[in-house]
């Protein structure tokens, strides 16, 4: 059960602070996308979300945006919000959370993966050896894997 259960959680991205990053001893992020920053397949952000972003930077913190989905998708919206990022990243192999922290120039034992999903996000973050941030999906997936997920997502959940 322990690689499924996140370092903290919150309701939304924007709920997390330099304040709670630092204090979890990191000074990196890597940002899932869907269901995270926007509605899954949107290229249109959440409300605040860019700005968040800013002020975690402008506080230090180092951001990059780690997804499964395709470069057609992440490039653009990665570019709205002026951040590096990785896309296929076949999350949980821990691969990419790897090459992510290299990237940020940053170490492992100092970054946290925020995300919505447990058996991905999370997952692969406690693989990694990466810190983990379980946000509240902000909307539900219509496709019946993303409903049998969240349905296997409740008992953690739950615990949290």
């Amino acid at each position: 059960m322990a690689l499924f259960l996140p370092t903290a959680a919150v309701e939304r991205v924007t709920d997390v602070t330099p304040e709670q990053v630092r204090s979890m001893g990191a000074n990196a992020v890597l940002l899932d996308v869907d269901n995270t920053l926007a509605v899954h397949g949107s290229q249109t952000p959440f409300p605040g979300t860019v700005e968040w972003t800013w002020r975690m930077r402008k506080s230090g913190i180092r951001i990059m945006i780690m997804s499964n989905n395709s470069r057609e998708r992440v490039a653009p919206f990665a570019a709205l919000y002026d951040l590096p990022f990785i896309s296929m990243a076949f999350k949980p192999l821990p691969a990419a959370y790897r090459r992510a922290v290299h990237k940020l120039g940053a170490v492992r034992s100092e970054t946290v993966a925020v995300g919505d999903q447990i058996f991905t996000d999370v997952a692969g973050a406690n693989l990694a050896r990466v810190k983990s941030i379980l946000v509240a999906p902000a909307a539900e997936e219509q496709s019946l894997s993303f409903r049998i997920r969240r349905f296997l997502e409740r008992p953690v959940r739950r615990k949290l």
